[in-house]
């Protein structure tokens, strides 16, 4: 008896000693622990796991030999502050270990997660694994650094998918759809003309836009064999990258070394890496890994309770609470430093509030000054957010460090993505011009252009010329040359070529950060595909015969690169440098014109002259003075072509440039 009353007063003792979960009546009350550590620490002595989850009855941290398959080999509990942080230290050398965390809420143990501050997984990323990351280095890692810029619109950005570039057996590469294979010197296609990086350094991109390559739900990594595609905006671990782009996902450190090798071959080539995120949304909602750890807390809900879909792919992501925003920050900062990352584009940034996005932007700057940052200044639906706190595109002027997309610009130039038949300016729709005005200004405040008669926006929303990013085309909707048939199918494929050439001319030539579609310098075809996100190679790849094929619309493309690398008074800094020497003339429909002047942002031009005529005849321009024009028709010649003075002609759907010292 004596015994049994002993052991009741220990089970008593023990039960009284538990802390108790504390009741929370909304997530603004939950502790916010934003200046704590949440990120596995590793040594060779001992790993502390840690895991935030302020509802959590109780968390496990499970053991496994392998990153898929066979049951957990231990089990140990975190302990809880009153913080809500989750956390045990484990002796020894860790590296190689998969573990994963489970967490008890509502008396109901929630799937095993491996956190969202994983840093390394097993295949399909559901386990993941404790990593030394200096083993994950390539030779040299420390010295590697990117390209060096001033302000973002000296960037002209080349927009590719991983797996498009290399799959097709006609790129010649090694390592087709891999990470490496994007970085694999001297491959030769069809004719031996350049693939891969040698043709992205031949045409003078100065940086790649990755599609998100961090690893997504979609992609079953251990089902390589059978056909897969994804563009990959279905986020499932935001920290490591997707293991279906290296040479074993099922090695957890075979992924991180290669996206770092990836990353090195860029930046050896003086090409600078920009990677897409999505923290918008995620591919899942209630067994997401943000669920599995605190449940409800990452999203947003309506005042009903259900899930806000601002994304449109299920629910949207709270970057306004404190956590969620602490993740977001953290998360681009380990890529960048870990990574070495010259950029980051955010996926539907208006789905962010504005002082995340701020906080992101100044983070990253402490970093590398060199880093900068844009997104899609719009949501997909309605949010919960006010709007004034959403980072929408005309919101940009209160966001110094950050760049959006200018839809004006591209709809003004092919017509709306959303309507297949839909024209633009270089395609013959009439009352386009002050829309192509607009993008040739960057988006700013400018006395000669009629913001009435632009196309979405009434008013200008950047500041400075760089915070517009300048395009017509990227992996969404239509390309460039499919739309244009698409919308003109009557029209002959000569005159669908000058169409493509001028409406990408108008994008380097504007003084908004230049950004090209990977593939519309070949006359890029999805067979008329607008949303390939998920089909096959055959849709999405690249063709090297295409490069064969439109070897004069290539040499077009890397001409106007080079022409905008040598003047940077396409590239003016500041809106106040753009407003003083960047002015319009007067025209009729179908042409913008206008002039540079003064040695803008220290040209050795001292005058320019551009002229857009997306008219089907040739025109003659009155240009007052003597001009040496050096761009005509598809002749790109810097040290002049002919001199022409007051009266010249511009061929019909083309770009002419001229200059006077």
């Amino acid at each position: 008896m004596k015994i049994k009353l002993i052991c009741l007063s220990l089970a008593l003792m023990a039960i009284s000693c538990k802390k108790e979960t504390p009741k929370y009546n909304s997530y603004t009350e939950y502790p916010s622990i934003t200046e704590t550590d949440l990120w596995p620490e590793y040594s060779h002595s001992e790993t502390t796991f840690k895991l935030w989850s302020p509802a959590a009855e109780e968390v496990n941290l499970l053991f496994y030999d392998k990153g898929d398959g066979g049951e957990a080999t231990s089990t140990k509990s975190l302990e809880r502050n009153a913080e809500g942080l989750w956390q045990t230290t484990v002796k020894g050398d860790l590296h190689g270990q998969y573990y994963t965390y489970q967490v008890k809420a509502d008396g109901q143990w929630l799937e095993e997660t491996p956190g969202i501050y994983a840093q390394a997984v097993g295949v399909n990323g559901m386990r993941a694994m404790v990593v030394d990351l200096n083993k994950t280095n390539p030779d040299s890692w420390n010295n590697d650094k990117g390209p060096a810029i001033d302000k973002p619109n000296e960037a002209i950005i080349y927009e590719l998918h991983v797996r498009d570039i290399t799959i097709d057996k006609s790129s010649g590469s090694s390592h087709p759809g891999k990470f490496i294979g994007l970085v694999e010197k001297g491959t030769n296609g069809p004719g031996s003309v350049k693939t891969g990086i040698d043709h992205i350094a031949e045409l003078g991109a100065t940086h790649v836009h990755l599609l998100p390559s961090f690893d997504n739900y979609s992609i079953k990594e251990d089902q390589l064999d059978s056909p897969q595609f994804n563009w990959g905006y279905d986020p499932q671990n935001y920290n490591v990258p997707e293991g279906s782009f290296s040479t074993d996902p099922f090695n957890a450190e075979v992924r991180i070394k290669e996206f770092k090798q990836m990353v090195k071959g860029f930046h050896d080539n003086g090409i600078g890496v920009i990677l897409d995120v999505v923290y918008n949304h995620t591919g899942r909602t209630e067994n997401s890994n943000f669920n599995l750890e605190a449940p409800g807390y990452y999203y947003r809900q309506w005042e009903d309770g259900k899930w806000s879909d601002a994304s449109a792919c299920g629910n949207e992501t709270a970057s306004d609470r404190p956590m969620m925003r602490k993740f977001i920050i953290e998360s681009i900062l380990y890529w960048a430093k870990e990574y070495h990352l010259d950029g980051f584009r955010f996926d539907l940034m208006g789905i962010h509030d504005i002082e995340t996005m701020n906080a992101v932007a100044e983070a990253v700057k402490k970093v590398n000054p060199n880093i900068f940052i844009y997104g899609e200044g719009w949501t997909a639906g309605d949010s919960p957010l006010p709007e004034p706190s959403r980072a929408l595109k005309k919101y940009t002027y209160e966001m110094p460090l950050i760049s959006a997309f200018s839809d004006d610009l591209r709809d003004g130039l092919k017509g709306s993505v959303f309507e297949d038949k839909d024209t633009g300016f270089v395609s013959g729709k009439a009352g386009m011009e002050e829309s192509i005005k607009f993008g040739v200004v960057g988006s700013i405040e400018h006395p000669q252009i009629d913001y009435k008669a632009v196309n979405y926006s009434d008013a200008a929303w950047a500041t400075e010329p760089w915070q517009a990013v300048s395009y017509v085309s990227c992996n969404e909707n239509h390309t460039i040359y499919d739309k244009l048939k698409i919308s003109k199918p009557e029209t002959s494929e000569e005159d669908i070529i000058a169409m493509d050439k001028l409406a990408n001319a108008i994008v380097l030539t504007s003084q908004g950060m230049s950004f090209l579609h990977a593939g519309a310098e070949l006359l890029r075809t999805k067979g008329g595909e607008h949303n390939s996100y998920n089909l096959p190679d055959s849709v999405n790849k690249i063709d090297w015969n295409w490069k064969v094929n439109s070897k004069p619309v290539f040499d077009y493309y890397k001409n106007l690169i080079q022409l905008r690398k040598n003047h940077p008074a396409f590239f003016m800094p500041t809106g106040e440098m753009v407003r003083k020497h960047l002015a319009f003339f007067e025209t009729e429909p179908g042409i913008v014109a206008y002039t540079i002047s003064d040695n803008a942002n220290g040209d050795s031009w001292k005058d320019i002259l551009v002229i857009y005529n997306a008219n089907e005849e040739e025109i003659s321009f009155d240009a007052p003075g003597e001009w040496n024009i050096v761009v005509k028709g598809d002749t790109f010649n810097e040290k002049g072509i002919e001199k022409v003075k007051g009266t010249v002609k511009v061929p019909r759907l083309s770009m002419l440039v001229g200059f006077r010292n």
